[in-house]
């Protein structure tokens, strides 16, 4: 996909952006995937699995946060009850269970 996925909305009402491309902070950096990480952007509230990779850690619903690997997203979205809507990009199978650590910092 060649621009914006739509925001990821949880179960228990927390959202956040996860994008993609040769344009976003994510491994690879490609328009193509499949992704070991993506970047997240302006939770709707602070996280604690995200908030490590945060751009401004003292405003983490104002901020964007880079290359968050595949398994840690999935944490995040598992921690607020599953995604309900919005959606995400391709990642690698073995990234998204954690069992990949190619992450660019």
């Amino acid at each position: 996909m060649n621009g914006n996925y739509k925001k990821v909305t949880c179960r228990d009402g927390f959202s956040m952006s996860i994008q993609a491309s040769e344009r976003n902070y994510c491994e690879p950096r490609n328009n193509a995937g499949p992704y070991v990480s993506a970047e997240v952007g302006f939770p709707s509230s602070y996280d604690f699995y995200l908030q490590e990779y945060a751009e401004d850690a003292g405003n983490p619903t104002e901020t964007v946060y880079g290359w968050v690997p595949a398994h840690v997203i999935r944490m995040c979205i598992d921690g607020h009850g599953g995604v309900i809507s919005g959606q995400l990009p391709p990642f690698a199978e073995t990234a998204w269970a954690g069992e990949e650590n190619n992450v660019t910092s």
